[in-house]
């Protein structure tokens, strides 16, 4: 595995990759996402495609830093809704990932972003937060902010996520 720089300041020592599914029964959900912060796990490939990275969890907490570039804009020169949606359902699932108990998995089942204001190169490095709202037995949501290094609000979504055994996850 080779270094990826993922945006300035952030660098994956181990490369790209996910988390063995075998450690899936052995760490909670938030043990797992600081393992990622860590850097004992590779950096999710998602991550150097579309410049974030994961960078702060806590209890139903879950923060990602991007920075939004010329090779995620759209025809009309602004950075795609996608770029944004992206980095917000990351937030908003991570959220919920951090109160999963070990031999738990999670999947986003619904989610819906409110874009606020433009986002463009010009816009700098970005901070997503994502906050649970309510997590139960087999669902939980959460809502998420993404914010321009001013703190002016850029989008605002919400996610239901389902919760299930990670016997469920698909086949890897």
């Amino acid at each position: 595995m080779s270094e990826v720089e993922l945006f300035p300041g952030y660098v994956s020592p181990l490369g790209l990759g996910t988390i063995p599914f075998e450690d899936i029964a052995r760490f909670s959900g938030i043990e797992l996402l600081q393992r990622i912060i860590d850097r004992e796990y590779a950096a999710p490939p998602i991550s150097a495609l579309l410049n974030f990275a994961l960078t702060e969890v806590s209890e139903g907490r879950a923060v990602f830093r991007g920075l939004p570039g010329e090779r995620h804009l759209n025809p009309l020169g602004g950075v795609h809704g996608g770029w944004a949606a992206t980095i917000m359902d990351s937030a908003l699932a991570c959220s919920v990932q951090t109160l999963l108990e070990k031999g738990e998995a999670y999947t986003t089942a619904e989610f819906k972003v409110n874009l606020i204001r433009p986002i463009t190169p010009k816009t700098g490095e970005v901070v997503c937060e994502g906050r649970v709202v309510h997590k139960g037995r087999t669902l939980a949501v959460s809502e998420a902010t993404l914010k321009d290094r001013d703190g002016k609000l850029l989008a605002f979504g919400t996610e239901t996520c389902s919760i299930f055994p990670m016997a469920n996850l698909a086949a890897r």
